[in-house]
């Protein structure tokens, strides 16, 4: 899945999440889950990403019934975190960085929380809205 695939189609909601099975991640993408219908729409993809290897995101997307693709950014190590400026180069892996990427592939929103400090996921539903003014 790249990015490239929704541009000029979809909205993305990119959430990257420092380690699957891990008490603050999953709390956070089972509110993701909860809310899919506010973030998820004929203009929207929601996806999540991180360090982990695919089918580690696989299980634990399946046991949480995570319905929204949780992407892998395991090789080249943390690529795509890097190029989004939310690695974490001390953990080996990303910080809590969420985005909002236009159909133009345009950065709408942008923040980045320390690993243990969960996201205010009402600053979300205000960037993707703000999208449809």
């Amino acid at each position: 899945v790249t990015l490239s695939d929704y541009r000029g189609k979809k909205n993305v909601l990119l959430v990257f999440f420092p380690l699957a099975f891990t008490g603050i991640c999953h709390g956070e993408l089972d509110e993701v889950r909860y809310h899919l219908p506010d973030y998820e729409n004929d203009d929207t993809v929601t996806m999540a990403i991180s360090v982990g290897p695919p089918p580690t995101h696989k299980i634990w997307a399946t046991e949480s019934g995570f319905t929204f693709p949780v992407l892998s950014d395991f090789w080249p190590h943390g690529a795509v975190a890097q190029a989004y400026g939310v690695f974490n180069d001390a953990a080996g892996f990303p910080n809590r960085g969420t985005f909002v990427v236009d159909r133009s592939g345009v950065i709408r929103f942008a923040e980045m929380n320390e690993p243990g400090e969960a996201r205010n996921q009402t600053l979300w539903t205000e960037a993707l809205a703000a999208l449809k003014a």
